[in-house]
């Protein structure tokens, strides 16, 4: 038996980023002893003039769209880049349908210099997961360079709780954690 498919995308523009450091190292084996199937996305090698384009055609773009669509679950890997997400990250979700996370749960992910850039990351992100149909939203995971020193190969408690819950999340609908985006939506046009 196969668990939940899970997309671990890594929206860090950087050759060395300390964001898909997390997710190579930490988040997908954590993931993968939990019994989920987690297939890596790297939007950094990604053709950048189609991106810039919208061009959803092309077959690179095609094909990071496809694996997105065969997910389960998604975790959303950015650096915090004057208190917002990457442009690429914005470049990769305007491309896709308006509708790419429908059913979806999405762990957002960020790696900052300083925590309290996560929650203004999230006022961004959040509307855009919302308008992209995401069934349900963990918490936000925000991790500095000194939440990262340990060198036993285990990931700091916030993270390794983050994404114990958004496991939890996939294989349970049940599970309250996270934001409901429907169930918000619906309350709010009442």
């Amino acid at each position: 038996m196969t668990g939940p498919a899970v997309l671990a995308l890594c929206a860090s523009p950087s050759t060395t980023s300390t964001t898909q450091r997390v997710l190579d190292d930490l988040v997908t084996p954590r993931l993968s002893r939990l019994g989920l199937r987690v297939t890596p996305l790297a939007l950094r090698p990604l053709p950048a003039d189609a991106l810039v384009r919208g061009d959803a055609g092309h077959p690179a773009l095609a094909s990071a769209a496809g694996r997105l669509e065969h997910a389960d679950g998604v975790v959303i890997g950015t650096p915090v880049h004057k208190a917002s997400f990457t442009g690429l990250l914005k470049v990769f979700l305007d491309l896709l349908p308006r509708n790419a996370l429908a059913g979806k749960v999405v762990l957002p992910l960020a790696t900052a210099h300083d925590p309290r850039h996560g929650p203004l990351l999230m006022r961004g992100l959040e509307p855009v997961l919302a308008s992209m149909g995401a069934a349900r939203v963990a918490p936000l995971c925000c991790l500095t360079s000194g939440d990262l020193g340990g060198t036993d190969g285990s990931g700091p408690p916030a993270l390794d709780e983050a994404v114990d819950g958004f496991a939890r999340m996939l294989r349970d609908p049940a599970h309250t954690t996270g934001v409901s985006y429907r169930r918000q939506m619906s309350l709010r046009h009442r």
